[in-house]
């Protein structure tokens, strides 16, 4: 019976730099997207980052990427368009030669009560939130050799719902735990790993740490406090590196303890 079990690798292939390697994180313009577009640049890679309306802001990051003597580009994509994710990942792939991280970041944040939402916003929902990420980590597997990474970014509200007016958001990031211990199954004998980052209550433009809502949001912490993006970014980091070549098919919470 042929082995089919990888050799065990040197030590020395179990640091953090990404460096050689090429990433493309789906909406990257601004808020946890963009700290990870940048902490994955500072560690070495190349890095692609998608964005819909705000051109100046994605051009911002890319411009703070190759200040800091790192290769970047801005691609302009509806998540919510399947045809446009499979593009943005082509031309990512094409545009450096290589792809071996895909961080699902874009997202739609659609709350309400359930009474005023309907199937228009369900199916806008789901599309940007489930199709998105299944169909981009599909598209981006095929350029993958070993040790390539998928990492998505889930919420936690999809285990702890503390709020009302998140039953269609919380159904959604719900999604990415199925899709990410399935396709763990099925790429890691590729060496491919595929996890799921869930950040908790992060100081955001959409969340912002001084908004009305923050000091309720906080007390539902252990820390008492918000997460900076690039909290979020140092795990996404870890996550694409290779020393997170042994975890797959799991959720990281990083989340001060919301979910505890």
């Amino acid at each position: 019976m042929e082995n089919t079990h990888r050799a065990h690798r040197a030590p020395d292939d179990t640091g953090t730099s990404l460096a050689g390697k090429a990433a493309l994180v789906t909406g990257g313009s601004r808020g946890i997207g963009a700290a990870v577009a940048v902490r994955l640049a500072a560690a070495g890679a190349d890095v692609a980052l998608t964005y819909l309306e705000n051109e100046d802001a994605a051009a911002t990051v890319v411009e703070r990427i190759k200040a800091a003597g790192g290769r970047a580009l801005a691609i302009r994509a509806d998540a919510a368009d399947p045809e446009a994710t499979v593009a943005a990942v082509e031309e990512a792939a094409a545009s450096f030669g290589r792809l071996d991280i895909l961080v699902n970041n874009a997202g739609a944040f659609t709350v309400g009560p359930p009474e005023e939402l309907g199937r228009e916003a369900f199916d806008h929902t789901l599309a940007v939130n489930v199709r998105t990420p299944y169909l981009a980590s599909r598209a981006a597997a095929r350029h993958m050799t070993e040790d390539g990474r998928i990492i998505s970014i889930g919420s936690n509200v999809a285990t702890r719902t503390a709020f009302p007016g998140f039953a269609l958001y919380a159904l959604s990031k719900s999604a990415l735990e199925g899709m990410t211990k399935g396709l763990a199954r099925d790429l890691g004998p590729r060496g491919i790993t595929v996890n799921l980052l869930v950040p908790g209550p992060t100081d955001t433009d959409s969340n912002p740490a001084d908004g009305p809502s923050a000091d309720t949001i906080r007390a539902f912490t252990a820390l008492g406090a918000y997460a900076t993006p690039e909290d979020i970014a140092a795990t996404a980091h870890h996550l694409a590196s290779p020393a997170a070549r042994s975890l797959t098919g799991t959720s990281v919470h990083v989340d001060g303890g919301f979910t505890a």
